[in-house]
């Protein structure tokens, strides 16, 4: 007979709640991301009437302060923001492989640290080496590529929309993170084309330990650019087991929402559900009713970071945060007895910060179904040990549970 419960890992993309030990060795800019905090600076910002536009007032996110989220961010930096004490277990997760980016944080996550240092492109112009621009141009069949360079994605089509439309050359830029965008338009480029593009290069670059080439298609007409939902991560591999591999191995379903299916290049997981937040939201709550007994969830809620955090724009950061709460307060009553949901993070992106990258940050770790405690300074890897712990499947990978 399968054990009855679920599990349920939420990952809000982005929110990281500062205090990372070692923040002085990663940058935006010239800047160290000393004295980041994604959660703790977006709550400063409405509590001194800095993030009034489409809301108002002092951060208001009552579940996720029940949860812990005050107390995580009091254990990561010292900050208290007198928000009321916890009702659930809470934790501050500390990461140690050496990226701050959307692989690292979810494999990690998931219980396997990354094991080798990502490569990256330099800040320059041309960004990309030669042998990686002649490949995409015999992959595209064009005489070249547009951008080549560090480019924030929504800017990147303002600039270059109208000239790839033109030429028909892809857009082609880069980041902080160890990856390769391309950018098309899905109707005059192809959608099916981009695709088949970003994973006929994906192969080159996951050699070189470039962690995803991600394809990021647009619509629209000059001046009036938007990127759509049918973006794609191909990303490389886990190097070892994930808590998707155990759970699946021991005959458990595992339910992928967001882009979490790309993130593991779809091993261990059974069915993915994408879609933009609102949707994703939907799905959660459909499988809040409907997950079976024994299942996982795991979930990536991205507009955080890819809609507010890189575009520095906390109103709208505060808004989407506020969302989520009330969402999640419908979501938590309806869980079975036996369920654990756990909201967490994987990198910061603050808002307030200099530049438009990710920001090094401890996450918060907030557990629903699992008592009132303060569990603590704990390390990602100890997130997969205690959802395995919880489902009571076999596990071999790094950290312990805290349950």
């Amino acid at each position: 007979m399968t054990d009855p419960r679920r599990a349920f890992l939420i990952v809000i993309d982005s929110v990281g709640i500062g205090g990372a030990p070692d923040a002085d060795q990663f940058f935006n800019g010239d800047v160290p991301d000393t004295g980041a905090n994604t959660l703790g600076h977006i709550a400063q910002a409405c509590a001194a009437g800095q993030a009034e536009e489409g809301r108002s007032g002092p951060l208001n996110i009552p579940t996720l302060n029940a949860m812990g989220a005050g107390a995580a961010i009091r254990l990561a930096t010292g900050l208290d923001l007198g928000w009321p004490a916890p009702s659930g277990a809470y934790a501050a997760a500390t990461e140690v492989s050496m990226g701050k980016d959307t692989p690292s944080g979810h494999w990690e996550l998931a219980g396997v640290p990354v094991p080798w240092d990502w490569t990256t492109f330099p800040d320059t112009q041309p960004a990309f080496p030669e042998n990686i621009t002649k490949r995409i141009c015999e992959l595209a069949g064009t005489d070249g590529i547009l951008a080549n360079s560090h480019a924030s994605g929504t800017q990147v089509i303002d600039d270059f929309g109208d000239e790839h439309i033109r030429t028909g050359w892809p857009i082609c830029y880069t980041s902080v993170d160890s990856v390769l965008q391309i950018a098309a338009h899905e109707e005059e480029y192809g959608l099916d084309r981009l695709l088949t593009l970003c994973e006929d290069l994906a192969p080159m670059l996951h050699e070189m330990k470039v962690g995803r080439v991600i394809a990021r298609p647009f619509k629209g007409t000059s001046g009036a650019y938007q990127r759509t939902v049918n973006r794609h991560d191909y990303a490389i591999a886990p190097p070892d087991r994930t808590l998707c591999d155990y759970v699946h191995a021991a005959g458990r379903s595992v339910q992928a929402i967001g882009k979490i299916g790309d993130i593991f290049s779809m091993r261990g997981i059974d069915e993915v559900r994408k879609g933009a937040d609102v949707t994703l939201m939907d799905h959660l709550s459909d499988l809040v009713n409907d997950a079976p007994d024994g299942g996982f969830v795991f979930a990536n809620f991205v507009e955080f970071d890819s809609q507010f955090g890189h575009r520095r724009d906390v109103s709208g950061y505060a808004r989407h945060l506020e969302w989520f709460d009330a969402a999640l307060a419908d979501i938590l009553p309806r869980l079975r007895e036996g369920d654990l949901l756990i909201v967490t993070a994987d990198h910061g992106n603050d808002p307030t910060w200099i530049g438009g990258d990710h920001t090094r940050e401890r996450v918060p770790v907030l557990i629903h179904g699992a008592g009132r405690r303060d569990l603590g300074h704990i390390a990602f890897t100890d997130v997969a040990a205690s959802v395995a712990d919880h489902l009571g499947v076999p596990y071999e990978g790094h950290g312990r549970s805290f349950l």
